[in-house]
């Protein structure tokens, strides 16, 4: 793709998230536009595409990368789909926004890498959308100039207002604690080696039978101890608060005090209630660093392996979580592809 084309995008599912990067490609992106849609429900994908001039609608992957002006293609679809539509996606040779999760199994996970390996060349890119809030990318650049020293600890705390229903256990680690393990990667350069989970009495807050909230500690290649308080009916609202300790000092990210009043004797603010308030900003920084990146036709941000990384690495979680203790996390060698 020319630096000067117009970028056409196959959004494959058109739920929350899909629906959500229909309207950022439309109206926030620039050098895009949505060419296709694509979900299983027929008549809800025809009205989207009705709405967007030059749009097809269709209910199978493989027609909408087959249709005239598909450049580029942006997986939103539920997690147990990816792995088919990565694979006609590398038939097609097209370049990919995947949402998390890469697949959810690190078995799975390894096919497409092997099968994207076997191109020659990368063209996944996981949607791991923390990686561009401004917050964390200023924690990154802090750490990278070493005037903290050797990180040490990193302590994390995830907090939702609520589950929705049918929200399992396992999704605290799959669903939710998957984000902390993308960043601790990130941000320390290390791949997580073991897991352990710990349960406190359930919250009254939590639905019956959902174990809420949860306790997880990583440790990593590089000697550091990672928790995460994961608090998914906590009640009050969205939170994402990130410090690093290290050897010369602390960074703490998070705290959410853009904005404090003062008002009536009390001073405050206001917090988030959702994830897409929360990351709106990342979301959209997300979207134009991959549009901008394949429109040179380059591929940048969180690769396929770290999708198959946090994949094991939320294996070995659920282990720890249903089997109690130490879980040894199993990766494969990385590939020099990867590096």
């Amino acid at each position: 793709m020319a630096q000067h084309g117009t970028l056409g995008v196959a959004v494959i599912g058109t739920g929350k998230m899909g629906a959500d990067h229909v309207r950022r490609l439309n109206e926030v992106t620039s050098g895009a536009r949505v060419a296709a849609v694509v979900d299983v429900d027929a008549e809800r994908v025809k009205r989207i595409a009705d709405g967007i001039e030059g749009c097809s609608a269709h209910t199978d992957p493989s027609a909408a990368m087959a249709a005239d002006g598909v450049d580029a293609v942006l997986i939103a679809s539920p997690g147990p789909a990816h792995e088919a539509a990565l694979l006609t996606a590398f038939e097609y040779d097209l370049p990919v926004l995947c949402e998390k999760p890469l697949t959810p199994g690190s078995v799975s996970a390894l096919r497409v890498l092997e099968a994207e390996q076997k191109l020659g060349h990368r063209r996944v890119q996981v949607g791991f959308m923390r990686r561009y809030d401004t917050e964390y990318a200023k924690l990154k650049s802090l750490l990278a100039t070493g005037q903290l020293g050797r990180p040490l600890m990193l302590h994390n705390r995830h907090r939702n207002v609520a589950t929705p229903p049918g929200f399992t256990s396992a999704m605290l680690i799959n669903d939710s604690v998957v984000h902390e393990m993308d960043i601790t990667r990130w941000l320390l350069e290390q791949e997580i080696t073991a897991v352990t989970v710990l349960k406190p009495t359930p919250s009254g807050n939590a639905p019956e039978g959902l174990q809420d909230p949860q306790f997880v500690l990583f440790e990593t290649d590089g000697g550091a101890v990672v928790d995460v308080e994961i608090n998914v009916n906590c009640g009050f609202g969205y939170q994402v608060q990130a410090e690093v300790v290290c050897e010369r000092g602390t960074a703490r990210i998070g705290d959410g005090h853009a904005l404090v009043t003062n008002m009536a004797g009390r001073w405050g603010g206001t917090i988030a209630q959702d994830f897409v308030e929360r990351f709106e900003d990342a979301y959209d920084r997300q979207m134009q660093a991959w549009v901008d990146a394949t429109r040179r036709g380059e591929v940048t941000g969180p690769s396929a392996w770290d999708g198959y990384a946090t994949a094991a690495v939320c294996e070995a979680g659920v282990r720890a979580q249903t089997e109690g203790g130490r879980v040894e996390v199993e990766l494969i060698e990385r590939p020099a592809f990867y590096s």
